[in-house]
């Protein structure tokens, strides 16, 4: 009897036993495998979006054109920089001394200054001295004044554009703005009771983009304008005074009679 009872005790025992070992034993579903450490619980990298692309994707149809204009800004600043050098803006060095020989009444020095490449002003003292010396005085006046204004004009090519882009870049952005905010309203409106600010103020900065876009845009257009505007000017005065110079001064036949009566 003792035997039995001792029996059915261990019996007992390893039924109870036998489940806690099962589950010390088992491997579970999640668990990493071979020491391998568990990534689960690891956030995932964030992947960061460049920030060209998303600043165009925020803006809208209306910063695409902002961004043409600003490429077309930079294509026309560095073309008309490039011109104006070739073309010896500034450059006077050569002409002024054409005009002093010419006041010399050394006409053949003057035109051997002027044969080589000097620009928009040497090209019109050429034209005053060829028109001082073959035309009555109001006919190489007229003249030279043609010359001069074809000149200026050609130097200021471009510049009409660079003009219209520092006056509509900032008007663009103003309306991108308002659309933007247009949009920002109607989606709060949609969202009825269940508005959220902050998609109205994440709507708001979106739509700023493009006014600070046009700003952009606008100010160094502006600059590049100004520049140019002042290089021309510098071009004008030293034209008027240069072709001035020439018309009042006596002409080289009367100064060369001069020396030979002395």
């Amino acid at each position: 009897m003792t035997a039995i009872r001792t029996l059915t005790t261990r019996l007992c025992l390893l039924a109870c036993a036998a489940p806690a070992a099962a589950q010390e034993g088992a491997i579970g579903a999640t668990a990493p495998l071979f020491g391998a450490s568990d990534t689960s619980s690891y956030p995932a990298p964030a992947v960061s979006a460049s920030p060209l692309p998303r600043f165009l994707a925020d803006g809208g149809p209306v910063i695409w054109a902002i961004a043409a204009l600003s490429v077309i800004t930079l294509a026309i600043i560095l073309w008309k920089t490039w011109q104006l050098a070739r073309a010896g803006a500034w450059r006077k060095g050569r002409a002024r001394d054409a005009v002093a020989a010419f006041e010399r009444g050394d006409s053949a020095a003057a035109a051997t200054i002027l044969t080589r490449r000097g620009g928009p002003r040497c090209t019109v003292v050429r034209a005053a001295i060829d028109a001082r010396a073959g035309k009555p005085d109001a006919l190489a006046r007229e003249d030279t004044l043609r010359v001069a204004r074809n000149e200026l004009a050609e130097a200021a090519t471009g510049l009409r554009a660079l003009e219209l882009i520092a006056t509509i870049a900032p008007l663009l952005g103003l309306l991108g703005t308002v659309l933007g905010m247009i949009a920002a309203f109607q989606a709060l409106q949609e969202s009825g009771a269940r508005a959220d600010p902050s998609q109205l103020a994440g709507g708001i900065w979106e739509a700023l983009l493009t006014t600070a876009a046009g700003m952009a845009v606008a100010i160094p257009a502006s600059a590049a304008l100004t520049w140019f505007e002042a290089v021309i000017d510098r071009m004008r005065r030293d034209i008027e005074d240069a072709v001035t110079r020439i018309f009042v001064a006596p002409a080289p036949e009367a100064i060369g009679a001069a020396r030979a009566a002395e």
